[in-house]
């Protein structure tokens, strides 16, 4: 069968979950991608309660809905980056503290380790009935997220910067999540990094770079969004086969690039998104330039069957207009694998 469609609720952390979950049946979704912020998934109720998890289960019910994972990339961001007041911007109070970087970055990874315990508590309380429970449902349990890097200022490599100094920011990652993978790997969680400018992976060749500095920690994997490395250049599909196994969830997302007026590159000269300008944008699933055709045989041939995680970004677009024609264009690109060579009929 194909693939489960479910929509990520971070974009839509203003409105209540239920809210959200009684237009989310109507857009043509089979579930939800829940962000650990609003009111759609609290990490340090869920490790705790088994009755917040039950409660959750029964709300997606409700509406006939399911879910895969969760999603903890705002903290996430806080664990390795060098911290400023943007950050008090997307983090709990609790995790902010008193701002002091370090104190920072220390709360955001504990808060990572609850949200291994909340996503495994939350999946062992599925429901035996809730729909699409199949093999997916005897996986192991995704966190979904960002990183941050103390070495992403230095992108551009002036002042000239040696390999000695990114190497310190591999190292830094792998001191701060290998702590976070272990507890994952007691819990039978997986992390997956979406692979994101502002990361200490943003391409195919930093991917790499970081499973090595994690030693290959099976826990750690990535949440694959073609968004993010299309207009960089990055060949996207070839993202997936490099990383056949550690595709441990999917985004659905597009974008564009080669459309702005010529006075903006790239790196986004300091402008909104939906600026006319921009060389590159976010673009509602169909309107851009990614080939998701490549992206299914692709995922077909390295075996995902995970869901397909619509995340739904368009300034230019009405949101719930959207979302509903993304559910209906990812149903109309993704199909099943063949159990069959089509020329096997042409033999005795």
């Amino acid at each position: 069968m194909a693939r489960p469609v479910t929509l990520f609720t971070g974009q839509w952390a203003d409105l209540p979950l239920e809210t959200l979950c009684a237009k989310v049946g109507d857009f043509g979704y089979d579930g939800v991608e829940l962000a650990c912020w609003g009111d759609h998934f609290d990490v340090i109720q869920a490790a705790r309660s088994d009755q917040y998890c039950k409660g959750k289960w029964e709300l997606l019910a409700d509406y006939g809905l399911t879910a895969y994972a969760i999603s903890n990339h705002l903290v996430g961001q806080a664990i390795c980056d060098p911290i400023d007041d943007r950050h008090k911007l997307i983090l709990p109070p609790d995790v902010w503290g008193n701002g002091d970087p370090e104190g920072v970055r220390k709360r955001a990874a504990k808060n990572m380790i609850v949200a291994g315990k909340a996503v495994r508590r939350f999946m062992d309380a599925k429901p035996r009935t809730a729909p699409h429970k199949g093999k997916w449902g005897r996986k192991p349990a995704v966190v979904n997220g960002f990183s941050g890097s103390s070495v992403w200022h230095s992108i551009y490599a002036f002042p000239p910067t040696d390999q000695a100094y990114w190497e310190k920011g591999f190292k830094d990652f792998a001191k701060r999540w290998t702590p976070i993978l272990n507890a994952f790997d007691k819990a039978n969680v997986n992390f997956a990094l979406e692979v994101h400018p502002t990361e200490i992976a943003f391409d195919i060749a930093s991917a790499q770079r970081a499973i090595d500095a994690v030693k290959g920690h099976k826990r750690f994997g990535f949440n694959y969004d073609p968004s993010h490395l299309g207009y960089q250049g990055v060949d996207y599909v070839r993202f997936i086969r490099t990383f056949a196994n550690r595709m441990y969830h999917c985004h659905m997302k597009d974008a564009w690039w080669g459309h702005g007026d010529g006075t903006v590159g790239v790196f986004g000269g300091h402008t909104d998104f939906a600026d006319p300008r921009r060389y590159w944008d976010f673009r509602s699933i169909g309107h851009g330039d990614i080939d998701f055709e490549e992206i299914i045989v692709a995922l077909n041939d390295v075996g995902y069957q995970g869901p397909l995680s619509v995340e739904w970004e368009d300034s230019r677009m009405d949101r719930e207009h959207g979302a509903a024609e993304s559910a209906a264009f990812v149903r109309s690109v993704d199909f099943t694998q063949s159990g069959v060579a089509f020329d096997a009929q042409f033999g005795d």
